[in-house]
């Protein structure tokens, strides 16, 4: 099957993005998660960040049913984790992979940057809905971010 959209994906390709997993905890205190690129800084007062989801991810209705999500920025030796959770539908996260913050959404233990937020805003964009998060918490730490670039894993330089 030839796929329409190729050549504007290839061009959409050519921004480099860090890759992050985006989680939240479901109704039944389960947690799900996807890999996104699409995470940027909004606003720093509030501080706000937002993301993208497709309507057809299969963790679409969690996402739209909670009232926070948290987003781990991923290190580069964890293309692994990218790859698990970019599956239409991926193995759940454990209790033992997560840390639990003040939103109560789950945040990777192993991570580059964490970010705890609540939901203020969600806007329908096309076959997307914008999720805009203010801050609750967040950390940081040292090393190269796992980049993605024209279809491929990178390794982006470290501090």
């Amino acid at each position: 099957m030839t796929d329409k959209f190729r050549p504007l994906k290839d061009a959409f390709g050519r921004f480099a993005t860090g890759i992050g997993v985006a989680a939240c905890r479901n109704d039944d205190g389960s947690f799900s998660a996807i890999t996104i690129n699409s995470f940027t800084s909004v606003s720093l007062d509030p501080p706000l960040v937002l993301w993208c989801i497709e309507n057809r991810a299969s963790v679409f209705p969690a996402f739209m049913s909670g009232d926070s999500y948290s987003v781990s920025i991923l290190r580069a030796d964890q293309q692994a984790v990218s790859e698990r959770f970019a599956r239409y539908q991926p193995e759940a996260l454990s209790e033992n992979e997560v840390e639990i913050w003040a939103t109560g959404a789950p945040v990777l233990k192993d991570r580059l940057a964490g970010f705890d937020c609540k939901i203020s805003a969600r806007h329908k964009a096309g076959d997307h809905v914008i999720l805009v998060g203010e801050i609750v918490q967040f950390d940081s730490a040292q090393g190269a971010p796992l980049v993605y670039f024209a279809s491929n894993y990178h390794s982006g330089a470290g501090e």
